[in-house]
Formats: structure tokens, sequence, C-alpha cells
């Protein structure tokens, strides 16, 4: 594998701080034991060439030799697919690892996020619509909570769709979202017990703290 170069802002607000989705890229690279050199581009001022790797204007985009890739769930895949301690090795894991990958993206990120900027700007309102997100939010936990009761990693060791599924679960549980589902918070507390995840959140913290 060529150098590789994880690229974030390089700085953001206090609220986002711990969340924001290099981390998941820098805690698979800590996994994997992967060296990465860590590069910035400004939060306020999204030139060109920030949106020729990321055409949305956001973050992590990984350059991988000539390869560059944005989107946190592509650049888990890729890194999956070259290290094993990051993907099952038997015939049935790869499958159901990649699967939960997209499901924590597609299935569990789609019901929190919408709920979780709710949260972010302070709005706990009952109306209607915030009503809905938070029925929507529950009927996901609650079908996750089953598969999280029977097994402690969802490929049956960990892998790259723990790192997703555990940080998605991470901001819900942040503004306790995860009540009511012990499975869902022993899970989130396994993962982030995980040295790899220390070394990464102190570093991602360190990186915006660094610009302050």
């Amino acid at each position: 594998m060529a150098d590789l170069i994880l690229t974030t802002f390089d700085w953001v607000p206090e609220t986002p701080r711990g969340y924001v989705r290099d981390l998941r890229v820098r805690w698979a690279l800590e996994e994997a034991g992967l060296p990465c050199r860590v590069e910035s581009v400004p939060f306020g001022d999204r030139g060109a060439g920030h949106f020729r790797h990321q055409p949305f204007g956001q973050v992590p985009w990984l350059t991988d030799g000539t390869l560059s890739i944005f989107e946190s769930g592509a650049i888990l895949l890729h890194l999956g697919t070259r290290r094993d301690v990051l993907m099952p090795t038997d015939p049935q894991g790869p499958g159901e690892a990649i699967q939960w990958l997209f499901a924590a993206l597609n299935s569990v990120e789609m019901a929190s996020l919408p709920w979780s900027l709710f949260m972010f700007a302070g709005d706990t309102a009952e109306t209607p619509g915030r009503m809905h997100l938070d029925a929507f939010l529950k009927a996901r936990l609650q079908h996750l909570e089953a598969v999280l009761a029977r097994c402690d990693w969802l490929a049956g060791r960990f892998s790259v769709a723990d790192i997703l599924m555990a940080d998605v679960l991470r901001l819900v549980d942040r503004f306790g979202g995860l009540e009511g589902h012990p499975a869902c918070q022993g899970y989130v507390a396994r993962a982030t017990e995980r040295p790899a995840f220390a070394k990464a959140h102190a570093d991602h913290l360190a990186h915006f703290a660094a610009a302050d």
C-alpha cells in the first residue's frame, strides 16, 4: 500500500468535535497499524481543490497513491479489503461485514442523523415532524437491539462494520437516544474501550485544538 494521506478540516467549532467523520478513518488506521499523514483543508473557505476530492465540500478523503477516495464508508471498505484485521477472512465474514457497513449508513444513520440535528440545535419541541423522527429512530434501534443482544460484533469478529456502526450509535448516545437499549449501549462501550479508538479520538481532538 502506498503512503496514505488523510485529509480533514483544519478546524471545526466545538460542538461537532469528537464526531467529525475523519475519526472513523483514524480509528481504522489505528486498528490496522497503518501509518498515515494527516493534512488539512480550510473549514471556512472550501476551494476548487477541495471539491475535486470531495464533491460536496465535506471531509474526510483518503489518498492512497494515485487513488483519492471520499465518503467514510467507502474509505473503510477500501481499507478493509487491504488489511485482514479490519475484515473477517472466513467464507461468510466479508459479506456480513459489508452488509452491516451499508446498514450502518443506510438503515441506522439515515434514521439517526436527522434526529441528531434536532438535538444539536436544542429543538426538543414535540412537533409532528419531530415525533415522527423519534419513532423512526426508535424502530431502527429496536431491531438493532435484537441483533446486538446475540453477538459482540456484527460479523463474528471486530471489523470495519463495527467502526462505522459504533460511531453512528455514539452520536445517538451523546443525546441519550440509546436509553432503554442496553445491548446497543454495551456495544458502543465495547467498541470505544478499544485502545485504537482511544488513540484515534485523542488525535482527532488534538488536531482541532491545535488550530484554536
